[in-house]
């Protein structure tokens, strides 16, 4: 029964993306070029080009396709995804301008032409009489009566392909108004991902958030966390985004690092040299990770103990005394499936519950177990703020705080907002960011 579910679902997802897909190309390409020209030709290459990229960007590294290859098909693939996301978006606000435009050039010209540089004269074609031409115009004007005016008729009288250009050299209404608003849509989606793009690719800001704690003591008080998620090395973040993290990390000069989790997105093999800068973070209380659900999909142990080389300290359903309060970490709930989900109890439960408690868990989503467990601060990640507008609100169904710092009755949960992108490697409405949480003491 599940996997009829899941099967139903895909046909629906491919479905919706065909029918998509097809009326963008009715948009931008058949209504903007003319048939047969090299436009109209490279035009419909791109439509069936840039999604199989997309597919290929999704499902290269699931299907243990080589690194080169993932690689190669990630960059258009993902950014195809997110041009298709705001270019859709754009087309469809500009559906109604379409129409309006089309209704005012209507009335103020019923030719249906719009002036252009006027055309070469030419002689008729040798055998063929004037007058069977002018013929041939009447039969046609007199089949399409009541048709919009610039638009092509099939045989039957339906509009068809848009009309050529016309007499005198000027553009079909139908023609001047799809390239007008297409390429109006085009030019705001497309300089919407690339904003996105660069905001990812020139790394995560800092962002100060200070947290009071009623338990903490007056001498770890301006104790700072440095809380770093969703990096996502893979395909399309490398090493260089990881050097660019741990810089930003290390200038801050916290007294903690906390990894929550999703850091890669593939296996140590492919992705180990990548990871290499992160055995340069520094910090007095050493650094510290959990798993995401993202390193479930290439194998969570390999990275745990790969982590453990390059300096970090796993935090596997465990917890550390620090001088102050407890540090402890579960693993992400994607680790159920494996038998090595989270462990409330073994992280948390034979602690003193009169020293404050900091726990690291990268899904929002267990906010709950954290406050039965009496649980003073949460740091988490996963939501990615939504990454791309208006993802923000699906990410409110889905988890309990999607960015930024709430309270759980005595529980206050921070979720961070990452400092890498999943997919696409583009933020809009939700920049990436490494967050300093400093403690404070009510005593200080």
């Amino acid at each position: 029964m599940t996997i009829l579910v899941f099967a139903l679902v895909a046909l629906a997802v491919c479905a919706l993306l065909v029918g998509v897909h097809r009326w963008l190309w009715i948009r931008l390409v058949r209504d903007t070029t003319a048939p047969g020209g090299l436009p109209r030709r490279v035009g419909t290459a791109l439509t069936i080009a840039l999604p199989l990229l997309s597919v290929a960007a999704l499902t290269a590294g699931r299907a243990g396709a080589p690194f080169w290859l993932q690689q190669t098909v990630s960059w258009p693939g993902y950014l195809w995804l997110a041009v298709l996301l705001y270019l859709t978006l754009t087309m469809l606000v500009a559906e109604p301008i379409r129409a309006l435009l089309l209704r005012r050039l209507a009335h103020r010209d019923p030719s249906g032409a719009v002036e252009g540089p006027p055309a070469e004269p030419s002689a008729p074609s040798a055998g063929t009489p004037e007058s069977g031409t002018a013929t041939a115009t009447a039969s046609s004007s007199s089949a399409g009566a009541g048709a919009e005016p610039g638009a092509v008729l099939a045989a039957d009288g339906a509009p068809g392909e848009p009309a050529p250009p016309a007499p005198g050299g000027g553009l079909s209404r139908r023609t001047f108004v799809a390239r007008t608003v297409g390429g109006a849509a085009a030019a705001v989606a497309l300089g919407t991902v690339g904003n996105g793009a660069y905001g990812v690719l020139r790394g995560p800001s800092v962002k100060r958030v200070q947290v009071p704690l009623a338990k903490l003591p007056r001498a770890a008080h301006g104790f700072r966390i440095a809380v770093v998620s969703d990096v996502h090395l893979g395909p399309v973040l490398g090493r260089a985004h990881a050097r660019r993290i741990v810089d930003t990390v290390n200038r801050t000069q916290p007294d903690l690092i906390a990894i929550v989790g999703d850091l890669v997105d593939g296996s140590v093999p492919d992705l180990g040299s990548a990871a290499e800068p992160l055995r340069g973070l520094t910090a007095r209380h050493g650094s510290f990770f959990v798993t995401g659900n993202h390193e479930y999909f290439s194998g969570a142990q390999q990275w745990v103990e790969h982590v453990r080389e390059l300096g970090l300290t796993p935090l596997e359903n465990a917890r550390r005394a620090l001088p102050h309060f407890d540090l402890a970490g579960v693993n992400d709930i994607q680790g159920e499936r494996e038998g090595s989900g989270p462990d409330f109890r073994a992280a948390l439960g034979d602690r003193d519950r009169t020293r404050a408690a900091v726990l690291l868990a990268h899904q929002p989503v267990v906010i709950h177990d954290a406050v039965r467990h009496g649980v003073d601060l949460q740091l988490s990640g996963h939501t990615h703020g939504g990454q791309l507008w208006p993802g923000n609100f699906l990410a409110e169904l889905a988890n309990p705080t999607v960015a930024g710092l709430e309270r759980y009755g005595d529980t206050q949960l921070y979720v961070s907002r990452g400092a890498g992108a999943w997919g696409p490697p583009v933020r809009v409405g939700a920049p990436s960011d490494i967050t300093v949480v400093e403690l404070a003491s009510y005593q200080a």
